[in-house]
């Protein structure tokens, strides 16, 4: 079977887990990632076999950020991922780097990537948190839990310590900006500094607003 046609198999079984209760994990989220994901194979030369599933499946279990199992959440992601894989048959061979790609893509998971294919996973997925789509689901999240926009006596962080837990833009601080100095290919650090220069810049326009 060509990999197009297991990509449909996978979008229709991750339609059924991305909900739009939380709009920075939609159905959305997901093909932006898978798409990201094909350039930076393209471009360093990955195995598509691998990328592309993993990327696909890359959050197959989604769990909320608040929540005490989130660094477990990867783990659990690409366990089940591989069941289903099993499930339909998809090429066994390919098993171990697809779990360890899922598994590794996590920022709070925490584990030593070990493969370009498990790079670009991470990084495209990384990349989504970042720029002008990371901005809208940064902003999404915050409503979700409930979290003020801004600290009003000192919005950026000038003269405190970032605190994501009361505030969002506090959250680019904490840890978006750092996210593009994480990234692991070259083609994904060129396109992770222009997305970082669009929050940089977002909040440059945002002091002027408030």
């Amino acid at each position: 079977m060509r990999l197009q046609d297991w990509e449909i198999k996978f979008e229709e079984k991750i339609s059924t887990i991305a909900t739009k209760e939380d709009p920075a994990h939609d159905l959305l989220h997901f093909k932006r990632v898978v798409s990201m994901a094909k350039k930076l194979c393209e471009a360093e030369n990955a195995k598509s076999e691998v990328v592309i599933p993993a990327a696909w499946l890359h959050d197959f279990v989604i769990v909320p950020k608040n929540s005490p199992l989130r660094s477990q959440a990867s783990k659990m992601a690409a366990e089940k991922a591989i069941e289903y894989l099993k499930s339909i048959q998809y090429p066994k061979e390919f098993y171990a780097d697809i779990a360890h790609a899922i598994e590794g893509h996590s920022f709070s998971a925490n584990i030593e990537i070990k493969t370009l294919e498990a790079q670009i996973v991470q990084d495209a997925d990384r990349l989504d948190g970042i720029g002008a789509i990371g901005l809208a689901r940064c902003f999404a999240t915050a409503g979700l839990m409930k979290r003020s926009f801004y600290n009003s006596e000192d919005p950026f962080c000038e003269k405190r310590q970032p605190d994501d837990s009361q505030f969002t833009i506090d959250h680019f601080f904490v840890k978006l900006f750092k996210t593009a100095e994480t990234l692991k290919t070259k083609s994904a650090q060129v396109e992770g500094q222009k997305r970082i220069q669009i929050m940089r810049q977002y909040l440059a326009d945002l002091k002027v607003e408030i």
